[in-house]
């Protein structure tokens, strides 16, 4: 399986912008569907968004869209995640998730690799 290791969160205040990183290392990383999972406080884990083998498909939770762009350098075996606008409600545990497949499914039973995480955390 792949390795996972992402960087990057941080303490934001509302409005603000971070960049989310995932290094992948031990397997190919073109050969996998990478994403981005959350966990808030209090909440279940919840898919947020992912991108295709190739990078030419995305998808994303209705919440985040037009404030994260996820994207990918197989090049350098690292997938991103840009936030912008940050709110509150964005603060949670950021996880990166991988399978082998052409994109991943929302469903985090079927994610075959997970990273540590990354805390978010958005002041108001």
């Amino acid at each position: 399986q792949v390795q996972l290791v992402e960087s990057g969160g941080g303490l934001v205040q509302a409005g603000g912008s971070l960049r989310l990183s995932c290094a992948a290392s031990g397997r190919t990383a073109s050969d996998y569907a990478l994403g981005w999972f959350r966990r808030a406080p209090g909440k279940e884990r919840e898919f947020v968004a992912t991108i295709s083998r190739s990078g030419n498909i995305t998808d994303y939770i209705d919440s985040v869209k037009g404030r994260f762009t996820i994207s990918r350098d197989n090049a350098k075996s690292t997938m991103y995640l840009q936030i912008i606008s940050l709110k509150p409600e964005d603060t949670a545990v950021y996880y990166c998730a991988a399978r082998r497949s052409l994109i991943l499914t929302r469903r985090e039973d079927l994610v075959e690799s997970w990273g540590q995480g990354t805390q978010v955390t958005v002041s108001s």
